[in-house]
């Protein structure tokens, strides 16, 4: 095999997944009922085959690592996310070949594995990881008696198929719904275009392509498992609670590593897992060269990020809530008439409505992405001179869908419109937490307690923000006089807790002001958001001043966007 043979293989394989990929989203229980593992893997696949077009080469080994890179770099799930690993390890193996013989097809087959389980923080059997491993065990096993990789590749996808079937005896969660493992379903559609590619290449008869039913037959190894009338009728997902997903945020992301921020805090990749496996579950570390891609199952992802940061720039970061997904996938099937009548349906309420959700106010494109990135359901754009009115908040409201609705003022000019929609909105809970800032807004998001009562959360936010300073910095549009400081037009003017307290020519030195008052009394954390006018230079200057007089504060810079503020920074 050269590499024109290896990309018209993955082409081969890329097609027969795109082609099932609502099969694979069918069967999708595990790790998360949310129902897009095909679409994931589908999705991961084609970033690598866009690469390997985009940079085609004869050589097997140049061929196999832009595969790997594109891979990487567009894998999304957790399957998703093992698929590029498998074909990274695959990738190294031949990284220096021309061409490869059977005997070192299966030989890079088996080093992708190990990559894979390696990337895996927690691995679990039952899983596309053990399909995998089963399928290269038998490579390793036919190379010594074939040197016909056609042959060799068939095997490996029969043993792979033997493997899949006996997922639901090492996973309960897949018994219980009736299923094979989705991810390794997905890869065996994979390595039956392998399959068919290679029998084409070596003059044999094309398999024929599977017929594509939506909720039946997937191949002869699932069949006795999703063919039964129910399955097709009733998504399996729907045999899950939407509230027994722990973790509810699938977060994606990949850190290129900065060389500043490692000269001063160097990066271990054990101790990056470690630090990021207390934020959640199905975490997957993988690091290459200056490039780390993250894929963690997180209650806060904002908390994920945060740590990741301080090692470099994020990119690619997605973001999506597994509870509306497998919520979603539920009511749709229900509002179709589709799904089997259950004894004694619940009503349309308590099917629909999830136990808490946040509307919150922002101002800049980064800090709304931040607050989604929290867990926050509705952003509205607001500010000084742009306030959301009473309607727009209770129309934000309703659009969440929750029992007990909690909404983030972040101004205090929009506190009173925000009171005025509780007593409008019918049906929720609203409640308001009077934040009269952004970094109190975000406070009080990360202090929320999912397992807690409306009322215990309320407090617990609202101590959060005692918690948080802020500090703003704008500009002056007219000569003023406050508390005896004479502030002229165009001065940097420095807020700290909706009070004036600097005005200075210079940008740096008001920032710098500002910073000595809101640290007077010592803090562990300074964020600071940067806005539109923003300049890098200056960002930089302000980085240093911290490190240089405050050394034993920890620093965290985000890009705000917001308007008329320069800085928003919190001290906690």
């Amino acid at each position: 095999m050269d590499g024109n043979d290896f990309i018209r293989m993955v082409e081969s394989g890329a097609r027969q997944l795109r082609e099932n990929e609502s099969n694979v989203n069918a069967l999708n229980v595990f790790p998360v009922p949310d129902g897009d593992t095909g679409t994931n893997m589908n999705l991961t696949l084609t970033s690598g085959v866009e690469e390997l077009r985009r940079r085609p080469s004869k050589h097997v080994g140049k061929a196999a690592d832009a595969l790997a890179k594109g891979l990487l770099m567009g894998a999304r799930g957790n399957s998703g996310v093992i698929l590029s690993q498998l074909f990274r390890g695959f990738s190294k193996a031949v990284s220096d070949m021309e061409t490869i013989d059977a005997e070192r097809f299966a030989a890079a087959l088996q080093n992708g594995v190990d990559m894979a389980y390696k990337a895996v923080v927690k691995p679990v059997e039952g899983t596309i990881l053990t399909v995998s491993k089963e399928a290269a065990r038998q490579g390793i096993a036919s190379a010594k008696r074939t040197t016909d990789l056609s042959a060799l590749m068939k095997e490996v996808w029969k043993k792979g198929n033997e493997a899949l079937s006996r997922t639901p005896d090492m996973l309960p969660v897949l018994k219980q719904v009736g299923v094979v493992d989705a991810g390794g379903q997905g890869l065996m559609f994979i390595y039956e275009g392998f399959v068919q590619a290679l029998e084409q290449l070596a003059g044999g008869v094309t398999i024929p392509e599977i017929p594509v039913q939506p909720a039946q037959a997937i191949t002869e190894v699932t069949k006795s498992l999703t063919s039964s009338e129910a399955s097709a009728m009733h998504p399996v997902q729907a045999q899950l609670a939407t509230e027994d997903i722990e973790f509810g945020y699938c977060t994606e992301f990949i850190v290129t590593l900065d060389s500043r921020k490692l000269a001063e805090n160097a990066f271990n990749e054990a101790r990056f897992r470690e630090r990021l496996s207390a934020f959640g579950d199905s975490l997957l570390v993988v690091a290459d060269d200056n490039l780390v891609k993250v894929h963690i199952h997180a209650e806060y992802p904002g908390h994920v990020m945060n740590y990741a940061m301080q090692y470099g720039d994020l990119s690619r970061i997605k973001i999506e809530n597994m509870r509306d997904q497998h919520s979603h996938i539920i009511h749709t099937d229900a509002d179709s008439n589709i799904a089997q009548a259950a004894p004694e349906p619940k009503s349309d309420s308590s099917r629909k409505l999830k136990r808490y959700g946040f509307v919150a106010v922002s101002a800049g494109q980064g800090i709304s992405d931040i607050f989604t990135s929290l867990g926050v359901d509705r952003v509205l754009m607001g500010g000084q001179t742009m306030n959301p009115s009473t309607e727009d908040i209770v129309k934000a409201v309703q659009e969440v869908n929750a029992q007990t609705v909690f909404v983030l003022p972040n101004n205090s000019n929009i506190i009173l419109a925000a009171q005025q929609a509780v007593e409008l909105v019918e049906g929720i809970q609203t409640v308001v937490i009077p934040t009269k800032t952004i970094p109190q807004g975000i406070a009080a998001v990360i202090a929320y307690q999912d397992s807690m009562a409306p009322e215990e959360n309320s407090d617990l936010m609202q101590q959060a923000i005692q918690q948080v300073q802020s500090g703003l910095v704008t500009y002056a549009v007219r000569d003023t006089q406050i508390d005896e400081m004479n502030i002229k037009q165009g001065d940097y003017i420095g807020i700290r807790n909706n009070h004036i307290v600097v005005s200075d020519s210079d940008l740096l030195s008001s920032c710098q002001k500002l910073l000595d008052s809101l640290l007077q009394n010592g803090a562990e954390i300074v964020t600071v958001y940067t806005g539109e006018e923003a300049d890098e230079e200056q960002t930089e200057h302000l980085v240093k001043y911290l490190e240089e007089h405050y050394s034993d504060v920890e620093v965290e810079v985000h890009y705000g966007g917001q308007p008329l503020y320069y800085y928003i920074i919190s001290t906690e």
